[in-house]
């Protein structure tokens, strides 16, 4: 059934207090970043100092949520070693830490016995969630919202259960 799923900048605007991403996959194919993807892959980086070199609208959308007083959260499960995407990923995550997100990585193998969404998820205000869904070779499909309470609950224990678990990003060696 296909749904009208408002745009990331109108939900996350609209959140008072949390946004938390969990993410599963070990490769992406989001057009969004094929660019950076291959840039990054041909030895080229970026200066954190130079936010006119990287910064974009996500980066604007988290920090004005940020500086609303949501805590923004993104948890990553990856497996090891890590994909060469998960090596791009982790190096643009100051990125993410910069625009005030706070970052973990759980290794999969860490992951075993907890019961985990089946498809990657942010969750707005513990009340609505909005699915990720990725074809098997990573490219984007669409977005679904879910909004059943009990769902929500599920999901949010899951992710708190990432979160306790998982490594912050300074402390995250690939």
């Amino acid at each position: 059934m296909p749904q009208n799923v408002p745009p990331f900048a109108e939900l996350l605007a609209g959140c008072r207090s949390s946004a938390v991403h969990l993410e599963t996959r070990d490769a992406y194919g989001v057009v969004e970043e094929d660019e950076d993807f291959a840039a990054w892959r041909a030895g080229r980086g970026y200066v954190l100092d130079d936010r006119s070199t990287w910064w974009n609208s996500f980066h604007d959308v988290v920090s004005d949520a940020v500086g609303r007083g949501v805590v923004v959260r993104r948890a990553r499960v990856v497996s090891e070693p890590v994909s060469e995407y998960i090596r791009y990923e982790h190096s643009c995550t100051p990125q993410n830490l910069a625009a005030g997100e706070d970052v973990r990585w759980l290794p999969r193998r860490l992951a075993s016995d907890l019961l985990l969404p089946g498809n990657d998820l942010w969750i707005f205000d513990g009340r609505l969630i909005r699915y990720g869904l990725f074809s098997g070779d990573g490219r984007f499909v669409g977005h679904v919202m879910e909004d059943a309470p009990d769902v929500v609950k599920r999901h949010a224990e899951a992710f708190e259960a990432v979160w306790e678990r998982a490594i912050p990003h300074a402390d995250f060696r690939i």
